[in-house]
């Protein structure tokens, strides 16, 4: 009769221990849309190359990274979350955060851009994030689309109060 609390307690702990111990799942059902696996490998094979990056627009609130980049023709796995030095050019949606809605700070979340620039080599602390993140110097920038879909995976799920959007 004694073991019966013992059992439930280390039920319920080995339940709440294993459940801590699961992969983040997707932060939610996922939500961005877009192409087939195929279809985005497939894009991503045939995209012009040059001197430029591919970059991804990735708001979060209350963050200053600006997003992810990428070689051409390189997927989204090898993309790098960076923050921008702005002293040569200011990013596309350096706007005022209280703005209205359309015109403030982080309207262009998960806009794909053709960025020009280089990595400093400098690292920077993003405290909000709680990341060292690669700087680098934007010095030029051209929309591509603004809807591209999903960057990592066709489960990827956008909050944009948190960081969900992470290689896995």
């Amino acid at each position: 009769m004694r073991a019966y609390p013992f059992l439930i307690i280390a039920s319920v702990a080995s339940f709440l221990l294993g459940a801590c111990a699961l992969p983040p799942a997707s932060y939610g059902t996922p939500n961005m849309g877009g192409p087939s696996t195929p279809e985005r490998q497939a894009s991503i094979a045939n995209e012009p190359t040059g001197s430029f990056y591919y970059g991804r627009r990735y708001y979060v609130k209350k963050t200053r990274f600006w997003g992810y980049l990428r070689e051409p023709r390189q997927s989204a796995t090898r993309a790098q979350l960076v923050v921008f030095n702005e002293s040569k050019k200011r990013n596309p949606d350096r706007l005022p955060e209280g703005g209205p809605v359309g015109k403030r700070y982080g309207y262009d979340n998960n806009y794909e851009y053709r960025i020009k620039g280089y990595y400093t080599g400098k690292k920077v602390y993003e405290v909000n994030s709680n990341q060292i993140l690669p700087e680098f110097m934007l010095t030029g920038y051209e929309l591509i689309n603004k809807k591209p879909g999903w960057l990592f995976s066709p489960n990827d799920h956008y909050h944009p109060e948190s960081f969900t959007l992470r290689l896995r």
